[in-house]
């Protein structure tokens, strides 16, 4: 089985991720932010690397999707190749910061990609208002993370919303997160896990 975990920066999906792996016994992906060779530079000059970033970042998860499929085990995964292609590169594109012909180039790249992936059977999505994205992304302090702006938190959310309201490729499971805080609180946990086993159920 493949449960998948969407959202925002700073909505909690890596850490859920792991819970969750821990208690499903399932095996943890996730995404490859301390060896991407681009993000420190993205966030520093985000039109001259935006691009590159986007493509690293799609290469990385086709081949987790790839090596899910050949290895038949069940994972949860932090973070779709849908988020790059419907939320993350043509935000980028509509702030002005890729370019048209790199932003064809990159769909055209995600339309051949897609055709030979299956979706997850379960996707969730952490849902959270930039107050709460805020402060979980002050909290973990990654240097790289520092000159997010609100504005472009915002607009993430904006695609993200969008995005979700049209999502038809598997199971669907909304979770929203600010008040709930599943790491101190095992009830708060319990609560994301019986609606996922409710979800899961018959799957």
């Amino acid at each position: 089985m493949h449960i998948a975990i969407a959202g925002n920066i700073g909505a909690g999906k890596t850490t859920l991720t792991k819970l969750l792996s821990k208690k499903y016994k399932f095996e943890g992906h996730y995404e490859d932010v301390l060896k991407n060779p681009y993000l420190d530079d993205f966030y520093e000059q985000m039109e001259r690397w935006s691009f590159n970033l986007q493509i690293y970042f799609l290469n990385s998860r086709f081949r987790q999707i790839l090596d899910f499929n050949k290895e038949g085990k069940n994972i949860i995964q932090d973070r779709t190749i849908y988020e790059d292609a419907f939320i993350f590169a043509p935000n980028l594109k509509a702030m002005g910061l890729m370019t048209n012909r790199d932003f064809e180039n990159y769909k055209s790249i995600f339309n051949l990609m897609e055709s030979f992936v299956k979706a997850p059977d379960l996707l969730i999505y952490l849902r959270s208002q930039i107050p709460n994205l805020v402060d979980q992304i002050h909290k973990r302090g990654r240097d790289y993370e520092s000159s997010i702006s609100i504005d472009y938190l915002s607009r993430l959310n904006e695609r993200y919303e969008a995005w979700i309201q049209t999502y038809d490729k598997g199971k669907l499971l909304i979770i929203d997160v600010d008040d709930l805080d599943f790491v101190e609180n095992k009830k708060d946990l319990q609560t994301i896990t019986d609606k996922i086993d409710k979800s899961i159920k018959g799957l």
